[in-house]
Formats: C-alpha cells, structure tokens, sequence
C-alpha cells in the first residue's frame, strides 16, 4: 500500500504506539497521546488526512475492567468507533484474550471467540466496531523497551529479590512490540480482514521469566504456581498460542528472539 500522505497513530505513549512510530519514522506520521486525543471522544476536527489510522490506544487494564466495565468499553469499543470517523483505513490492535483456552492448540483467525472477562468482551466488540473495511490485528503478551509490562517488571524484581512467584498454567506467545510493528508494516500489502500476528514459539508466563533472567544474567529463582493462588479478579484463557490460517501472512521472530531485541533495547 501506497502511504503518500502517512500514517495517524493513536495511543502514541504506549509501548505498541512508540514501536509503530519509529517503524514509520521514514513517513509523515501523527502520533497522538491521550493528551493530544481522548479516543472515548469523537476526533478533532483538525486532524490532517492519513492514508492509514492504526489504533494502538487502548484499556490494557485486565482486572481493571471488571471493576470499571463501561470505562473500558468506553475506551476500546466507542474508541474504536472514534478512529474509523476518521474516514481512513484503519488497523485496530485485539487480543488473545478474546479466546476462552480450551482448545489446547493454536487459534487461528477462523477459530470462534469465547472471551472469558470484561477485558476480552470489549476487545472482541471492538473488532466489529471497527467494521469490515479494517485489518484487526490479534496479537499477544505485548512487551517492549518502554512502559509499564511484564519483561520490565521482571528485570526491576529480579534485580530487588532471591526469587520470584510466576504463574505457570498460563501458555501464550510473548510478542515484541518492534517485531510487531514491522509486520504490520508488511500487512498493508495484505487484504484486509482478521489476522493473527504473534510471535514464534510459546511458553508460560514463569518460562518467560526463567528466560528473562538468563539473558539479563540475574541471579533470581522462578518458583512456579497456579493461576488461582494470585485470585486476580479476571480469568485469563489457560492456553492463548496465536497463529495464522491465511495465505502468506507476516510472519514474526521467535518470542526468544524478541526477548533478546528488547534487553539490547534496554541495555540489560
């Protein structure tokens, strides 16, 4: 696809946001914060023409929004429905978490949603608020080098503790947010509709740390257990491995790799 007049990013103070701003760094891009735009109202009416609008704003709060479930359908559906006035093509960013984890091996795009809590309900309706006409990216276990996630969170208890307690009943594919932003960048050249975009490989959330560990050479124990000994307020699919069913879709480094990209990113 032909970006003569650039790009429009929402949410452009979050970890996906900063990765799809320096991937398109070559283009004129508009990356707006929350400051600059409040998604859950409609768009200023001075924003220039875009080629495409990609919407990395977003409630990420799991257990947040089972508490506040209108403020965050307020954010990812009626945010959703905010970006398409645009008039632009847009890229809306869904999740794993639309999935309930029975199934025990990989979902594909053709596989049917059973989201499990606020969170995932929202996501999933803001895929059909952003309409046909719009490529929906489901991705998973978003980390990169800023922001609040679960690779920084690691490195800072690592380097504060002897160990740390990591679930293990959880299996996913961590996706690195600069590996994510370039295969969007390919995506444009593909047809527009539903697609899984994940990184290679999967592992529980205690193997990532293990890994998170190695690499940054801390010194810190995992000790692995089950979900329900942390009683978070929203369940979370127990197996949410992404992976493509379409015809040459992007495809994305192993999450180990990806790992490794962000400690450089990191110093760490």
């Amino acid at each position: 696809m032909e970006l003569s007049r650039g790009v429009l990013v929402t949410g452009a103070a979050g970890q996906l946001g900063v990765a799809l701003h320096e991937e398109f760094a070559d283009l004129p891009v508009a990356a707006l914060t929350r400051a600059d735009w409040d998604v859950t109202l409609p768009p200023p009416a001075d924003l220039s023409a875009a080629d495409v609008v990609r919407r990395a704003a977003a409630w990420t709060d799991v257990d947040g929004a089972e508490a506040h479930p209108q403020e965050a359908a307020a954010v990812n559906v009626g945010g959703t429905q905010h970006a398409a006035e645009v008039g632009a093509p847009l890229v809306v960013f869904s999740t794993d978490y639309v999935f309930d984890g029975r199934k025990r091996q990989p979902y594909v795009e053709s596989d049917a949603p059973n989201p499990l809590s606020v969170y995932g309900r929202t996501k999933l309706q803001a895929e059909a608020a952003a309409g046909e006409d719009a490529w929906i990216v489901r991705t998973s276990w978003l980390f990169g080098w800023t922001s609040t996630n679960f690779v920084r969170t690691m490195l800072r208890l690592g380097a504060e503790r002897d160990e740390v307690a990591v679930v293990d009943d959880q299996r996913g594919s961590p996706t690195y947010v600069g590996h994510l932003a370039a295969a969007v960048r390919e995506l444009l050249d593909r047809p527009r509709g539903h697609w899984h975009l994940a990184a290679g490989g999967d592992c529980t959330w205690a193997e990532f740390a293990e890994a998170i560990f190695g690499e940054a050479g801390l010194d810190c124990r995992v000790r692995r257990i089950a979900t329900a000994e942390i009683g978070r307020p929203a369940p979370r699919p127990a197996y949410s491995v992404l992976r493509s069913e379409r015809p040459d879709p992007p495809r994305l480094p192993h999450w180990r790799d990806g790992l490794r990209a962000c400690l450089d990113r990191l110093g760490a």
